[in-house]
């Protein structure tokens, strides 16, 4: 099984290859990689590394170290071109181990459907801990995450089914929603200086119970109405939750969606001026008050953004399923906040990489 698998997958992403069956001249290959003795340094083996570019130059770092040798984090990271991301080196290791392990234990795991499986997974976790990690290099936290996904679903769907609106109209309204939950919790901790650990465990609980007593109230039941016969299904779905075809493996469009959202989020943090007031504000906030950083609006901004991706990802939950369960939720801030630290952000502020997230979110997924 795992040989047609691994056939299936090669020649999926080599279609014009003509592929000949040659165990003799595999066999010293396969004996030069798993034997110890025939390791040696005059007589590289030519190897193909796929995955991210930021992955294979990990790999590549990781292949130059002598055998019996050892290099710190931040050595490697410093040899990949990136000083300050040792965490997210640190990440990606732990990623490439246990993927590696996986691909030795568990059979199943080596076929190209289960890596899309696992995608799909990390895809889900993943964009959310892109904003959530946002947030905490701004120095803040937001523990209602994962009951405002579910808010933003249950809110486009009722508007949209209730006001006999187009599907993308209710999905705009419960954008304006989700952006103003963001802003409700960014308001209040910068005004009151309370905790934003306090402030979004109590939106947690409003929202939990907003969910099930507005749905129960609306639809007369825990879950929405199917909406898939309403108009704009189709379209919404294309855009939210379809599926496309590599070789013979279908992906899910949040892969495709997550490393769009981890690509804009490490421009913005590494490339903008808008990134350098994100890490200024968590790492000291009065001393980047006192050099002109507007604070305020950068972390009432961070926790809208953090908004905006529960909107996205309650908006792929809704054309996904067709109908929402309003108790669902409870928990996944805690996927995406671990997801965020296993890529290295710092739980005071200040440090970390989308990059590191989506890698966090990749581990987790698996």
């Amino acid at each position: 099984g795992e040989e047609k698998a691994a056939f299936a997958d090669m020649s999926g992403r080599w279609p014009n290859a003509t592929y000949v069956e040659d165990l003799s001249a595999t066999t010293p290959y396969a004996a030069r990689i798993f034997e110890p003795a025939r390791w040696r340094g005059e007589e590289p083996l030519r190897v193909v590394l796929i995955g991210t570019d930021f992955q294979v130059r990990v790999w590549e770092a990781l292949l130059k170290i002598p055998l019996g040798h050892a290099k710190p984090y931040s050595r490697i990271a410093a040899e990949i071109g990136a000083p300050k991301a040792s965490r997210a080196v640190g990440a990606a290791i732990g990623a490439i181990l246990i993927f590696v392990l996986f691909l030795v234990v568990a059979e199943p795991f080596r076929e190209a459907s289960s890596l899309a499986t696992v995608l799909y997974a990390s895809s889900t976790i993943g964009i959310m801990a892109c904003g959530v990690a946002m947030l905490m290099i701004g120095g803040e936290f937001d523990l209602s995450t994962g009951v405002a996904v579910t808010f933003s679903s249950l809110a486009a769907s009722m508007l949209a089914y209730n006001l006999h609106l187009n599907l993308w109209a209710g999905a705009a309204l419960a954008l304006v929603l989700a952006l103003g939950v963001g802003f409700f919790n960014g308001f209040l901790v910068m005004k009151t200086r309370i905790p934003s650990f306090l402030i979004t465990l109590s939106t947690f609980f409003m929202l939990a119970g907003i969910n099930l007593a507005v749905t129960k109230l609306v639809a007369g039941q825990v879950a929405t109405q199917s909406v898939s016969d309403m108009q704009g299904w189709d379209s919404a779905q294309k855009v939210f939750a379809s599926s496309f075809t590599i070789g013979n493996v279908s992906i899910r469009i949040t892969v495709v969606w997550w490393l769009v959202f981890t690509a804009i989020a490490t421009y913005v943090l590494f490339k903008t001026k808008i990134g350098n007031w994100i890490f200024a504000v968590g790492g000291d906030a009065e001393a980047a008050r006192a050099v002109g950083v507007p604070v305020t609006k950068v972390k009432i901004g961070l926790f809208m953004f953090v908004g905006f991706c529960a909107w996205f990802v309650g908006m792929h939950l809704l054309f996904a399923f067709n109908t929402v369960q309003s108790g669902q939720g409870v928990g996944n801030e805690f996927f995406y906040i671990i997801a965020a630290v296993i890529g290295g952000c710092l739980l005071t502020g200040g440090y970390g990489t989308a990059i590191g997230a989506a890698i966090g979110a990749f581990i987790f997924g698996m």
